[in-house]
């Protein structure tokens, strides 16, 4: 899905512009870029999270000559689904949306080859 999707889904489902749709979309997502740049977390209800992860500095080598390199500090981002959506994406295909796993307690299901 790109941006351009989110976009016109906003328009079909909730009636407003294209324009409106845009600027809705670009407030949220730079929202969600300042906050990352702040070092701030990110917490979706039945999506997920977006956590800052700060990595420290270390002497890394070049693998061809075996020369030292300093590498710098450094922040990633990790998402972290939540469980709702992992439930949801993990459910089969051919299961109605209401039905699957219950009251959505126990254990998760196990992917194939685990």
């Amino acid at each position: 899905m790109l941006k351009s999707d989110l976009i016109n889904i906003l328009v079909v489902k909730r009636g407003v512009t294209q324009k409106q749709a845009e600027a809705t979309i670009e407030t949220i997502f730079d929202s969600m870029k300042d906050a990352l740049c702040k070092g701030e977390n990110i917490e979706i209800r039945g999506l997920g999270a977006f956590h800052v992860k700060h990595y420290d500095g270390y002497q890394g080598r070049n693998p061809k000559t075996g020369e030292v390199i300093p590498v710098k500090p450094k922040r990633g981002i990790l998402f972290r689904t939540g469980k709702e959506l992992r439930d949801r994406v993990n459910r089969s295909g051919d299961e109605p949306e209401g039905e699957g796993h219950g009251s959505g307690r126990g254990t998760p299901p196990v992917a194939a080859g685990a």
